[in-house]
């Protein structure tokens, strides 16, 4: 049987990317920098109402400038939301900072503000407040912000939102990844939309986005000469890569639709099977829906790895929840805190967690199919 998979690319069907591509390929633009490039970043920032952007090799390189921008250096301390991919925190350990974790609540999946809020009186206790706090939206959903903003303005740190998994989300009518100082994209190969690799970092202060372009363009001064004053990176996005990313951003609308449908069908189909419950979508905003994820209750006889050996014999893929940052071996010497000593929601959600496949290309059949074999397991 075909293949069906968790969140692969999806070209447009009319050929945008092409289009854009076969324009860079008959102009010769495809080095890094070219229209392409510049109309992705102005395009991505009008569509999220936002003033500046700086297209990058990645997400993980948009995360590294931005604390770079936010000050983050050798000995500071940075605030991460646990459960996430390790892309969202390996970049405080790039600038020499610490990471300090911090739990999910069990509403949205991501940070945790009374979490959020036992961490900073740590800090003030031992006389080290954080650079910057890392806010993570999971699964296409935006964290509950107002607390958390309520939070870092009191104590006067800024915010990146790494909204890598939630571009087109909403949060009380603001888009995701421009609530914070400064916000990051990825258009990673299995995100709502792809370059194939690339990322984004927006800002309203476009200070932050100038530091991030020139870095990533390897600090170079504007001079005859190649002149550096500064060390610099290899992070800029590509002009054909960007062209993709311009086809892709016409769709995106198409794409959030497709996801939300797919979620939605699972929610109907599983409502009368008690151990099912599909993540929670909040009513502050609108989810992208970017992978339909769904958890089992404790004393389910069926267990999250019955259901992802079950799909995978029939060549279905699917995948556990993020493993918490702070259970992972390269990162469990790094404080962790939670809003209750006895319960850590993440540890929780990852132990009872399945992502299904949530591919905006899957047939109706193949979703009913999943589906069938879902139940037979608990029957």
């Amino acid at each position: 049987m075909e293949r069906i998979y968790l969140a692969s690319p999806h070209m447009s069907d009319e050929g945008y990317e092409q289009a854009y591509i076969k324009e860079a390929f008959e102009s010769n633009w495809v080095a890094p920098l070219g229209p392409n490039v510049t109309n992705f970043e102005k395009e991505l920032a009008e569509y999220v109402d936002v003033k500046s952007a700086s297209a990058l090799s990645s997400g993980t390189a948009a995360i590294h400038l931005g604390l770079k921008a936010l000050g983050v250096t050798q000995g500071d301390v940075v605030f991460c939301s646990t459960l996430t991919f390790s892309a969202s925190c390996n970049p405080i350990i790039y600038c020499g900072a610490e990471p300090v974790f911090i739990d999910s609540d069990s509403k949205t999946w991501n940070m945790c503000p009374k979490a959020l809020e036992l961490a900073f009186e740590d800090a003030v206790k031992n006389n080290k407040l954080p650079k910057a706090v890392v806010v993570v939206n999971l699964y296409g959903q935006s964290a509950d912000m107002d607390p958390i903003l309520e939070i870092c303005q009191t104590y006067n740190v800024p915010i990146l939102e790494d909204a890598a998994e939630s571009l087109g989300a909403t949060y009380k009518g603001r888009m995701s990844g421009t609530i914070g100082d400064i916000g990051i994209y990825s258009f990673n190969g299995n995100k709502i939309i792809t370059t194939s690799g690339g990322g984004m970092m927006v800002s309203n202060n476009e200070e932050y986005t100038k530091k991030a372009t020139f870095w990533a363009t390897q600090s170079r001064e504007n001079e005859r000469h190649y002149e550096h004053k500064e060390i610099g990176y290899n992070y800029r996005m590509s002009n054909v890569v960007a062209g993709i990313g311009r086809g892709q951003l016409k769709v995106l609308n198409d794409r959030i639709a497709k996801k939300k449908e797919i979620y939605e069908t699972y929610k109907e189909a599983f409502k009368d099977i008690e151990d099912i419950e599909m993540m929670n979508i909040c009513d502050f905003g609108e989810s992208n829906y970017w992978l339909s994820v769904m958890t089992l209750k404790e004393t389910s006889k069926v267990k999250p790895i019955d259901i992802m050996l079950a799909l995978e014999k029939e060549n279905i893929e699917s995948r556990p929840v993020w493993k918490p940052m702070h259970m992972q071996l390269v990162f469990n010497q790094y404080k962790f805190f939670t809003s209750n000593e006895e319960i850590s929601v993440s540890e929780d959600l990852f132990n009872r967690g399945v992502c299904l496949p949530s591919d905006t290309k899957i047939t109706e059949d193949q979703l009913l199919h999943v589906i069938k074999l879902m139940k037979e397991l608990f029957n």
